[in-house]
């Protein structure tokens, strides 16, 4: 995984990056992202949101009540997290090492950015040191599964043809199953371990077979989880 190859992407792409969040699919998709991990983290005292992007979860869970701070690889992204959400504090920084005090945080969450990383494992160790006891972390991202497999494959030959578009790239990115993350989870040291499914209805559909994947989804996500493109594991600081 190139990190400057990861945030040379965010950076050109940052002031269009929301335009995939524009339409109603778009919003409906990350919001139901948003609310799976908010339903896992505390909504009092203070949240970092890791891999932050333009800060549209922080803008969620500003809705609900909560404080949070940003961290994100691409100061272009920093950049209009900080116009979004004037309020909160926005920094520039790697999930590997993070510049925070022990015991700093009430809750950690991530969307969509946990297969960038590089070494997860140090990221989980990073986290538990920061939560303070009792704290909560949610991570949701692309989950490897049979919708998922061939992603990697598409996003090397999309880069090699030239195609641009938001994400697409050979970023070295890595996929895990909820089993595989909530091992990492419990070796961290977290407790209160689970992961769940979602988001069978992609922002990537047509409005029609969107709408038709939407009522859908509960039943997949419940029922036939390995057909829902996202994972969220979910775990507690003792």
């Amino acid at each position: 995984m190139s990190r400057i190859k990861v945030q040379a992407h965010y950076d050109e792409v940052a002031e269009v990056y929301d335009q995939r969040y524009d339409l109603r699919q778009g919003r409906l998709y990350h919001h139901h992202l948003s609310q799976t991990v908010l339903d896992r983290v505390a909504v009092d005292g203070l949240l970092l949101d890791l891999g932050c992007g333009t800060g549209l979860f922080i803008e969620h869970y500003h809705k609900n009540g909560g404080r949070a701070i940003g961290l994100d690889i691409s100061p272009g992204m920093v950049k209009m997290g900080r116009l979004r959400c004037p309020e909160s504090e926005f920094i520039v920084g790697t999930a590997d090492i993070l510049p925070f005090e022990d015991e700093s945080f009430e809750s950690i969450a991530s969307l969509l950015a946990f297969t960038y990383l590089n070494d997860p494992d140090l990221m989980l160790e990073e986290a538990y040191r920061i939560l303070k006891p009792g704290g909560k972390i949610a991570v949701c991202t692309l989950g490897r599964n049979m919708m998922t497999l061939l992603v990697p494959f598409f996003y090397r030959m999309g880069e090699r043809i030239g195609y641009k578009k938001i994400g697409v790239g050979d970023f070295g990115e890595n996929y895990y199953t909820g089993g595989e993350m909530e091992k990492m989870f419990r070796e961290a040291g977290f407790v209160d371990v689970g992961s769940q499914r979602c988001s069978f209805a992609h922002y990537t559909l047509s409005p029609r077979i969107f709408s038709m994947a939407q009522r859908a989804e509960p039943f997949i996500e419940e029922h036939l989880p390995s057909f829902a493109f996202n994972v969220c594991v979910s775990g507690r600081k003792e």
